[in-house]
């Protein structure tokens, strides 16, 4: 009979023999056996990589980061509105080119949201990767332009959807990699 805790061969009749190899080597397999087990719990049950999250989460906060960012578009908040930008964001706005840089974005929105233009959008959808470090939101936006002063034109507002596929960044942050959308209503003219 093995001992596994002294590491000798214990005989029947209470003879020992001291240093077996057998024993040496059923102890040290019970060990490893105990520390896979345990140790295979510990990485299951605590060791996921830094920064990823459940996909539910990564909805709350994509539905959050989405949020902020209209609200800086109602503000004309431009430092807020561009910060939510990656630097190699592609946006794809209707009936314009597409735009493949961060710098390009900001001068598009910068032309484009002037005091006259107001706009907002909602997250009617929001898809997350399984992975927990990019999703996509669907949602519908509102834009009223108001005329120059002195114009005899009216206001005019639009109403459309829009797509926007974020990513979670190195620092923790979520940013659009790219975003496109297009109206409702039919093109002027038609």
């Amino acid at each position: 009979m093995i001992d596994i805790m002294s590491g000798t061969d214990v005989d029947v009749s209470s003879s020992t023999k001291r240093g077996s190899k057998a024993g040496v080597v059923v102890g040290l397999c019970l060990v490893a056996l105990v520390a896979a087990g345990a140790g295979g719990y510990w990485v299951k049950n605590h060791n996921k990589p830094a920064g990823l999250a459940t996909p539910e989460q990564t909805v709350a906060a994509v539905k959050a980061a989405d949020a902020k960012w209209s609200q800086a578009a109602q503000a004309h908040d431009m430092a807020t509105l561009d910060s939510y930008y990656a630097d190699d964001a592609t946006v794809l706005p209707a009936n314009a080119e597409m735009i493949t840089s961060k710098v390009a974005a900001v001068k598009y929105w910068t032309d484009h949201l002037t005091k006259n233009v107001d706009v907002s959008w909602t997250p009617m959808y929001v898809e997350a990767a399984s992975g927990g470090d990019m999703a996509y939101v669907l949602g519908s936006y509102t834009m009223t332009t108001k005329p120059a002063k002195g114009s005899k034109d009216k206001a005019s507002t639009d109403h459309g959807k829009y797509l926007a596929v974020w990513k979670k960044q190195a620092d923790g942050s979520w940013k659009t990699e790219a975003n496109t959308w297009n109206s409702d209503l039919p093109a002027k003219g038609k």
